[in-house]
């Protein structure tokens, strides 16, 4: 129980350290938040809880496929802002994230990259 209290407590300073980066400067709290940091975390309780490498490994090659279609969430979000407000924006986003990840599936599938179950 120790063990997934740590890890809790490890990733959500992470997430604070974040968005406290971004009150301060926006850059520096988009650089932070661009740095793969979750899924760093992710690899190190993987490695510590002595999962198998393939596991590991395959954790690795799903996430950046995963994060392909997130992108034009990114460019996105700043366009829609200030002419829908902060939940509209958010939604869309949502939805643009949905969107994009199912034709982004659909088009790697052509090259034996499944990423649906």
């Amino acid at each position: 129980m120790l063990w997934i209290i740590t890890k809790y407590l490890t990733t959500a300073a992470i997430v604070v350290l974040v968005s406290e980066a971004a009150k301060r400067s926006d850059r520096l709290g988009g650089l932070i938040a661009a740095l793969p940091l979750v899924t760093v975390l992710a690899l190190i309780w993987l490695y510590v809880e002595e999962q198998p490498q393939e596991k590991i490994a395959n954790h690795a090659w799903y996430t950046f496929w995963y994060v392909v279609p997130t992108l034009p969430m990114f460019l996105a979000f700043p366009f829609l802002l200030p002419r829908l407000g902060f939940w509209p924006t958010m939604f869309a986003s949502v939805a643009i994230t949905l969107i994009s990840f199912g034709l982004f599936a659909l088009l790697v599938r052509q090259f034996g990259i499944e990423l649906l179950p």
